[in-house]
């Protein structure tokens, strides 16, 4: 068998989204969007199921209950689960090349090198903190605080603080 992703059984008169945001932590996330439909009837082999899946995106930041862990060190996953993983992370991988949609991942306030660990996470392959700032800047899509974060105690000196210039997805 396998681990399961998050989910269950849609209530009488419940919208999709009203089912899955009553599976997960609501409150943490910061993007949610419908990934797709599965309806293959040998996907699960007890019984015909159709199972419909979201991309749900929280921010490094906040704290939520569950076993998190890097894709590459998952464990085994019942029925098309890791499809779906895949399927997620192509999505999202897609979507931080034409949209703003890293602020879901992103801390309210962080410095170019926090993001530029997150696009790497989220991409799987290194990214120049230089140009993520020029290309994101130039789109609109950061903004400066003028704020800085004070160094560490490595030392150093203080590093700018930027935002994304809006919380809500939108095309870049």
């Amino acid at each position: 068998e396998g681990d399961t992703l998050p989910g269950g059984e849609l209530a009488p008169g419940e919208t999709l989204e009203a089912c899955v945001r009553r599976h997960l932590d609501e409150a943490a996330l910061a993007h949610l969007e419908q990934l797709e439909t599965r309806s293959d009837p040998a996907r699960n082999a007890e019984t015909w199921e159709l199972a419909t899946a979201y991309l749900g995106l929280v921010p490094s930041d906040v704290a939520v209950a569950g076993d998190w862990r890097p894709i590459d060190r998952l464990p085994p996953l019942v029925h098309d689960h890791r499809a779906i993983v895949l399927a997620a992370r192509a999505r999202l991988r897609g979507k931080l090349s034409y949209t703003n949609i890293g602020f879901a991942l992103a801390p309210r306030t962080f410095t170019i090198s926090e993001l530029r660990e997150i696009y790497v996470a989220a991409l799987g392959h290194d990214v120049s903190a230089t140009n993520l700032q020029r290309v994101l800047v130039r789109r609109g899509v950061l903004v400066p605080t003028g704020e800085q974060r004070l160094p560490g105690r490595a030392g150093g000196r203080p590093a700018a603080l930027f935002r994304f210039s809006t919380r809500k997805i939108e095309i870049t």
